[in-house]
């Protein structure tokens, strides 16, 4: 069990420290601070130490990256503040989160939005005229500089029991993310949402004071929940969709030159982070396995999903009721975007 509570004192002292130590001239600092909302050895890092690599060898050595993991600086709401006030420079964000900025964010919450099929989903997540127009313009009126989204793994359920239907989550309180549309969508599938901050997950689950809840398989293995959960299910309801930002002002501020590697770094760490995070998917499946051989794997029929499904499709209206008529518009834009790409 990983305990974050005692840190939060620390992370702010950490976070008055690099303000104390350059917040004037960051535009000129040779380093530059990623803050992750991940521990080491999670997706997010190894984004983080990639583009660490590529940044350091494409500037000559001329700017350093220094990678900060969850909780050396704080919790996400921390991060992003931190990266908006141009205290660092770079850091990962939750759409969930994000979603109090740029309400448009929430569409990322709804089931079966994004396509099976991952190429697809790369092609959307790196390049689409909605989600780098109007999305990321939302993003800007509070500092942020959208460089890039990508999923960290397909959402699987953990739980004590196994669920092949709404009916089966009854009482069941999944923890969920502090988003609207996250409670929303675990009250259509039958469960009782339960907002948690993920550093309280498994104290909670030990406790029984929630009965599962969702993330990808690599941060079920790292954060052990699968100690204190029986049943692993797979639902292909959602990918968790993860933002990388930077400060908008200093990244205008930089010289040309600067502007090119971290333009080309994302641009390269594309493809890269998908293939890593479905590696680590089998990897981690393949070590949870080891250490509790007990451990059940669900995969839902398709004809079990559809009914997810369809119980999910009212949160379509709920969308516009809780983040406005913007995000229907964007969930409409990008659902025709991934169709037309699978058509293609």
């Amino acid at each position: 069990m990983r305990k974050f509570s005692t840190l939060k004192k620390a992370a702010m002292a950490a976070a008055m420290g690099l303000v104390l130590a350059g917040q004037a001239g960051l535009a000129a600092a040779e380093e530059w601070k990623f803050a992750l909302e991940e521990i080491s050895g999670s997706v997010q890092d190894a984004y983080a130490q990639k583009f660490k690599q590529l940044v350091e060898e494409k500037s000559g050595g001329k700017i350093t990256v220094t990678v900060y993991p969850y909780g050396s600086l704080g919790e996400s709401e921390d991060l992003t503040e931190l990266v908006a006030n141009g205290v660092i420079q770079f850091t990962h964000g939750s759409t969930g989160i994000l979603g109090s900025t740029a309400p448009s964010m929430q569409v990322f919450s709804v089931p079966y939005l994004l396509s099976q099929d991952n190429k697809v989903n790369l092609k959307v997540l790196t390049e689409s005229p909605t989600i780098y127009g109007p999305m990321a313009d939302k993003l800007r009126t509070r500092n942020l500089r959208l460089l890039s989204m990508y999923p960290e793994g397909e959402m699987v359920w953990t739980t004590n029991k196994e669920i092949h239907k709404p009916a089966d989550f009854e009482n069941v309180k999944m923890r969920v993310m502090a988003s609207p549309m996250l409670v929303e969508a675990y009250k259509a599938f039958g469960a009782v949402p339960t907002p948690l901050p993920y550093s309280e997950v498994y104290g909670a689950l030990q406790l029984k004071m929630v009965d599962g809840q969702e993330n990808p398989i690599f941060a079920i293995e790292e954060m052990k929940f699968y100690e204190v959960n029986d049943v692993l299910t797979w639902s292909g309801q959602q990918q968790f969709t993860v933002a990388v930002l930077s400060n908008e002002s200093w990244y205008q501020g930089l010289p040309d030159d600067e502007k090119k590697i971290i333009d080309e770094t994302v641009a390269e760490l594309g493809p890269y982070i998908f293939d890593t995070q479905e590696e680590y998917s089998k990897t981690r499946l393949e070590k949870i396995k080891k250490a509790k051989p007990s451990i059940k794997i669900v995969h839902l029929t398709p004809e079990e999903k559809e009914v997810f499904r369809k119980a999910s499709l009212p949160l379509r209206d709920k969308l516009v009721e809780l983040a406005g008529e913007d995000a229907g518009k964007t969930l409409k834009a990008l659902q025709k975007e991934i169709a037309d790409l699978e058509n293609q």
